[in-house]
């Protein structure tokens, strides 16, 4: 029973990270605007995020170390500033992206202001946070999140043409018809390489790794969790692309707000569908809010050196508590300007792959010292994916502000 409970770090990880508010946006309208030809973007970053989280997770258990104490480690003080700053830039926008979606999520339910549930909404995330200890918010929002199957539910009835799924699983660009098509069709997959591989996973899965207090007797656990749960997040981020494809498409609807999203639940399931969306997207989004607040409050007291976890009360850790409450506040504070949170979350998302080799580097050169990992040091594969996704996330992230300007943000 306690293997199978600490599967919902795994579970946790994937929820906030492929099915939040980004990915909402992001994955269905890849399908509306695409098709299935995205698919394989998906199958990219899923096996990228497995090889690194695994990574964080095993760096965690052998040498007690999060992502970010190796960052400081690895590149000194100066480049491991730089690192944090945009790191904490980057979790800022995601979790008031995240603070806006469940305001609009709650609205479907209470017509209130808007305003007033953004207020409600820190609240709520506050508290869960400060008298949650650090396993309970894994599970409470864990197995909340599994809610979103129903989106692999109606992906499944809405009867897709499985050949075309299956070969869009392989890398693949659609004909299409001008140069300006390529480039948006070019920011899709960096976006989607962002969404999936975002860098806030390894620094809170790691963290998490430490809080749970892992050692090398929890490697096999650490493999298991990272592939289930970040398999069953790249089945509903496929399932979304889906719906984008056979929902979306064909009434040549993009949906940039969660709501029409869970449109595609009711119409199969009626009202259940509808608040079983709605309950998924809103566990998803507040387990989203969560982890950025966290790993914000994790990233500084690790790089300066403070006593830091939930599993320590908030007076021996007051700074490491302070901060993920600053971090809440000031994400609250960004969204109550009444800018949109799919705005925020498209900035947040392409920023993101920009500081993805600053993450990723530091933690392949660990994991692959046999020197400080001993018999448990990256074997041959390990290494060449670690590699190969390195030079990906590169090119990615070189690339990602050219198309953001050059679609407008996305918009062609």
């Amino acid at each position: 029973m306690t293997n199978f409970l600490e599967l919902f770090l795994g579970v946790l990880t994937a929820m906030g990270g492929f099915v939040e508010i980004g990915e909402l946006t992001f994955a269905v309208n890849a399908g509306a605007k695409f098709g299935y030809s995205l698919l394989w973007i998906v199958v990219l970053g899923t096996v990228g995020i497995i090889v690194y989280g695994e990574m964080a997770g095993r760096v965690a258990a052998v040498r007690g170390q999060p992502v970010f104490s190796l960052i400081r480690e690895r590149v000194g003080f100066d480049g491991g500033l730089v690192t944090l700053l945009a790191a904490i830039a980057v979790n800022l926008l995601t979790c008031a992206a995240e603070i806006g979606g469940i305001a609009l999520i709650w609205q479907l339910l209470a017509d209130w202001p808007y305003r007033a549930l953004i207020a409600i909404a820190f609240v709520f995330l506050t508290l869960a946070v400060w008298m949650l200890p650090f396993q309970w918010i894994e599970r409470v929002f864990g197995l909340g999140g599994l809610l979103l199957v129903i989106y692999l539910v109606v992906a499944i009835v809405e009867d897709p043409v499985w050949g075309d799924v299956a070969a869009a699983l392989l890398p693949n660009v659609p004909v299409l018809e001008s140069a300006q098509e390529y480039k948006l069709y070019a920011y899709y997959c960096v976006a989607l390489v962002s969404s999936i591989m975002l860098p806030y996973e390894t620094y809170f899965y790691s963290s998490g790794a430490v809080e749970d207090k892992w050692k090398p007797s929890d490697l096999a656990r650490n493999r298991l969790i990272v592939i289930v749960g970040f398999v069953l997040g790249s089945l509903l981020a496929a399932a979304l692309v889906m719906i984008g494809v056979q929902f979306f498409g064909p009434r040549h609807i993009e949906p940039q707000v969660p709501g029409l999203v869970a449109t595609s639940a009711a119409v199969r399931f009626g009202v259940a569908g509808l608040l079983i969306a709605i309950g998924g997207m809103f566990f998803a989004f507040a387990g989203a809010a969560i982890e950025t607040g966290l790993c914000s409050a994790y990233n500084i007291a690790q790089f300066f050196g403070w006593p830091w976890g939930k599993f320590r009360p908030p007076r021996e850790a007051s700074r490491f508590t302070l901060s993920w409450i600053a971090v809440l506040a000031l994400a609250t504070l960004v969204v109550q300007t009444g800018v949109d949170p799919v705005t925020i979350v498209e900035y947040s998302i392409v920023f993101s792959v920009v500081i993805l080799p600053f993450t990723y580097l530091p933690l392949l050169l660990v994991a692959s010292d046999e020197r400080l990992m001993g018999e448990h040091a990256n074997g041959p594969l390990a290494k060449a994916l670690g590699w190969l996704y390195l030079f990906i996330v590169t090119v990615a992230a070189l690339a990602a502000i050219p198309l953001l300007v050059m679609t407008h943000g996305g918009q062609g």
